[in-house]
């Protein structure tokens, strides 16, 4: 998929999503709305289509016990 199909909004929450990666911050939900300058619940709905578009991939959390919710990660663009 090439960026130039994504929407505005779709761009900023990729952006967002590679900002906090760059930065060795885990992208939370709630981090990714901050570093975009969206909502919570804005950035759901683009967190699920990027994730379709196979650009980002959701983690759950590797600690038992500690659930901090979902994560998203950036898959290298080609």
């Amino acid at each position: 998929m090439r960026r130039d199909q994504l929407s505005d909004v779709e761009e900023r929450v990729y952006q967002a999503v590679t900002a906090l990666e760059a930065r060795g911050q885990v992208p939370y939900p709630d981090l990714i709305a901050e570093e975009s300058g969206l909502t919570e619940e804005q950035v759901n709905a683009p967190l699920h289509l990027l994730t379709e578009k196979n650009l980002l991939h959701r983690e759950d959390s590797p600690m038992a016990g500690l659930d901090f919710g979902p994560r998203f990660c950036a898959r290298q663009m080609a």
